[in-house]
């Protein structure tokens, strides 16, 4: 049991540390330290049902409905690129975090915290299929253990990223590298777009 609890520990952690659309948008409001706590929760609540989903046979249904996949890649896409423009538009104000007082709403943070989870493919292909087929090849006694693992590793990877960055707020005060960061993150933002474009 515990060896499956540690290899869904292991798998959750490799598809999940990565830079994506979520991780980004937790770096940015960890080091705004706006809403951390609610983007957070709505990351993990998500990850685990998930995961939970792909277990009991979520994953099977959804490769049996390629069509659902190719509407979520367009719209994955296109969120990716409007992310992407907010991040630029940021960076051109170039405002350091001491000096800026723009808040977004909660409301706000929550639509685009669900939308950066459900519209990206790669939580289906992930979360779902990759971890429910291999959480249900591993045995009767393996299923859950494993599962378990790979919730444990969103729940820790979600908390690390999250207040990790908070912790590092302070040395984010001057502008430009509030701005560097912004322009790396749409960069990213873009070459996933590209690549959820390119299948």
């Amino acid at each position: 049991m515990f060896t499956h609890l540690v290899t869904g520990l292991l798998t959750g952690w490799s598809l999940i540390i990565a830079v994506g659309p979520q991780n980004a948008l937790l770096l940015r409001q960890g080091i705004r330290r706006e809403h951390l706590g609610v983007v957070v929760t709505i990351c993990i609540v998500a990850d685990v049902l998930l995961i939970a989903a792909g277990t009991v046979g979520i994953g099977a249904i959804v490769l049996l409905a390629p069509w659902a996949l190719e509407v979520l890649r367009w719209l994955g896409v296109a969120y990716l690129l409007w992310f992407a423009w907010t991040s630029l538009k940021s960076a051109r104000e170039a405002t350091g975090l001491k000096a800026d007082t723009h808040q977004r709403s909660l409301k706000s943070i929550i639509v685009t915290t669900l939308a950066l989870t459900f519209l990206n493919p790669g939580v289906y292909i992930d979360t779902v299929v990759m971890l429910g087929n291999l959480a249900n090849q591993q045995g009767p006694d393996g299923v859950w253990p494993f599962t378990f693992g790979a919730m444990l590793g969103s729940i820790s990877w979600f908390l690390v990223i999250g207040y990790g960055a908070r912790g590092l707020s302070r040395y984010l005060g001057r502008p430009r590298v509030w701005q560097v960061l912004d322009v790396i993150i749409a960069v990213v933002l873009v070459l996933l777009a590209a690549r959820l474009a390119l299948g």
